[in-house]
């Protein structure tokens, strides 16, 4: 039986994960765009220029800007909309919501105000148990292209994580299942402060032994922080914690990266985020910086990130104190 799909958000992520769905055999493919004239650019083109140019949409895919028309008879919602803008968002959609179709979240932050996770948003807002989250290290540029890509789906339900590894998955695009959706949707938050670490790193023009540190204490500092609020360690791990941290870390599609590269190369905060695109470590590093002070978690990594970001200190200043805190056990 062919599946319905409607993807929540026209950005690059949502552009490639419709393109991924539309190209498996039975899928039919909606795509929702918050915005009317986009929309009609997308219909028009059948090409995401700004985010994925050269990747077609295939003519499968209806595209829309009503909400109605898009989740209408859907077997499954996925939501590809950046966490500050996620609940208003979805807002638009509770009075379409007729039936209690499961949701896919490929949103990876944390909501300033409550520090609500998006799958707690979604299940919220929409009043369903039946969220899981996709999550790992998956580029849309690479996606959208047929690159090879692994990634993971949690759910609290493993029945409904197993429906979505047989609907998405593909032999460019495989997917495992895990049970920790706490720990999945934290650290594919997390990474994202880490990595903007790491574009400082690379601004400054440090070389491979302050980066390795960097990810291997930032992953430290991840694990803690997901523990600690209710994550398994090993997920950190697997394909939404270490492998998801390589590829913000390293990769030039990185927007958090980007962001650090040139606070690194000296531009200035209000610079760097005055562009279209969202990082969500931004946001993430106030939330994490708030909750870490609040409960006592050490985090320096991340606290030196949202100082930078949000006090204005210079990032030299920043890795120095790293550099100088007080010797430790590896362990501790």
């Amino acid at each position: 039986m062919a599946t319905t799909f409607a993807v929540l958000g026209s950005g690059g992520w949502g552009t490639a994960i419709a393109v991924l769905l539309a190209q498996n055999s039975g899928h039919r493919v909606r795509l929702w765009s918050a915005h009317s004239a986009n929309a009609d650019q997308l219909r028009q083109s059948r090409e995401n220029m700004r985010l994925l140019p050269g990747v077609r949409i295939p003519d499968s895919i209806q595209i829309t800007s009503d909400p109605a028309d898009a989740v209408q008879a859907a077997d499954c919602w996925v939501t590809a909309i950046p966490t500050t803008y996620l609940r208003d968002t979805l807002a638009r959609f509770v009075t379409v919501r007729k039936e209690d179709a499961p949701i896919v979240s490929l949103t990876k932050g944390l909501e300033i105000a409550t520090f609500r996770r998006p799958s707690e948003i979604i299940g919220a807002l929409l009043n369903t148990e039946k969220v899981a989250v996709l999550s790992g290290p998956s580029h849309a540029e690479e996606v959208a292209r047929g690159m090879p890509t692994s990634v993971v789906v949690a759910a609290s339900d493993g029945g409904l994580a197993t429906w979505v590894q047989q609907r998405f998955g593909t032999d460019r695009f495989r997917v495992y299942t895990n049970g920790d959706l706490v720990g999945v949707e934290l650290a594919g938050a997390l990474k994202n402060v880490i990595g903007i670490a790491a574009g400082v790193c690379d601004g400054l023009g440090f070389g491979d032994n302050a980066k390795a540190a960097l990810l291997t204490r930032g992953l430290v500092e991840m694990t803690r922080f997901g523990v600690a609020h209710g994550a398994e360690p090993a997920t950190f791990s697997g394909l939404a914690g270490t492998g998801d941290l390589i590829t913000t870390c390293f990769s030039p599609h990185g927007r958090n990266r980007r962001v650090g590269y040139r606070l690194g190369k000296g531009e200035s905060v209000s610079d760097v985020l005055a562009g279209p695109q969202v990082a969500e470590g931004v946001f993430t590093s106030r939330s994490v910086h708030e909750r870490a002070t609040r409960t006592g978690l050490d985090a320096p990594i991340m606290t030196g990130v949202y100082q930078v970001l949000h006090e204005g200190k210079p990032p030299m200043a920043a890795v120095q104190d790293l550099m100088t805190r007080s010797q430790k056990h590896e362990r501790v």
